[in-house]
């Protein structure tokens, strides 16, 4: 079984989200702040993918796929970035810096799972 972390500041997408994830027969684990979701990394935990929101205040999707990126240990961690925001401009940022996939909300299920076996699929190869 995969377990995909979410981090989202809106609960309820978070929830639903979380949600889909079980269906896909994913564990999941759910984080309200990136900060969280970095402490839970530093204090070793792993995920097997990482799905970021992009709209978050003081630390944006993008700073924690950034951050991610940067360290040895979590750059080829798979992460689907999450967002509302549906400008070409924020997809290719998200995309130059190391996303995986990219969903726009409200997301259905069929639209993440083929993101996540688009992810997936990319760090076998």
């Amino acid at each position: 079984m995969k377990t995909v972390w979410i981090v989202d500041d809106d609960e309820e997408m978070g929830r639903a989200v979380s949600l889909m994830l079980k269906l896909l027969e994913c564990e999941t684990k759910y984080f309200l702040h990136p900060r969280f979701a970095a402490q839970a990394l530093l204090a070793g935990g792993r995920p097997d993918m990482m799905i970021l929101d992009i709209n978050m205040p003081e630390v944006s999707g993008l700073d924690m796929l950034e951050f991610l990126r940067r360290r040895r240990d979590w750059k080829n961690l798979p992460v689907i970035m999450l967002s509302s925001e549906a400008a070409d401009v924020m997809i290719d940022r998200a995309m130059e810096l190391g996303a995986d996939g990219y969903v726009k909300k409200p997301v259905t299920i069929d639209e993440l799972e083929k993101a996540m076996s688009q992810a997936f699929y990319r760090h076998i190869l």
